[in-house]
């Protein structure tokens, strides 16, 4: 339930606030966004299974957040930017879409 709180209470501040992203760091931020959602589901997935801890949940948030944004600065320093976002969008799409299947099987029973 912490984890769906935080991101209710994120999103209505955002809404609120309208803070604006720094034009240097506007290719990291869809990035990050979907790092952050693949932690989000992953914890969800958790919280179902009975085996959620928030030390997990954190790390987990942060370092795939951190990493993927490395991995585009990386691949804009190296001249492959948009090849390598859309590396790091496909994967963690991936493991969102098979939290999210993991999550209705258990919900549903199907």
């Amino acid at each position: 339930m912490i984890p769906v709180l935080g991101l209710a209470i994120g999103i209505v501040a955002g809404l609120i606030l309208q803070p604006s992203v720094p034009t240097s760091l506007q290719p990291y931020l869809p990035i990050a966004i979907v790092a952050a959602l693949d932690a989000v589901i992953g914890a969800l997935r958790a919280l179902g299974e009975r085996r959620f801890d928030d030390r997990v949940f954190v790390v987990s948030f942060v370092s795939n957040v951190i990493i993927a944004a490395f991995m585009v600065y990386l691949g804009d320093q190296l001249g492959v930017g948009s090849q390598l976002s859309t590396g790091v969008v496909v994967v963690l799409g991936i493991r969102i879409f098979a939290n999210a299947a993991a999550i209705r099987r258990r919900i549903f029973h199907a």
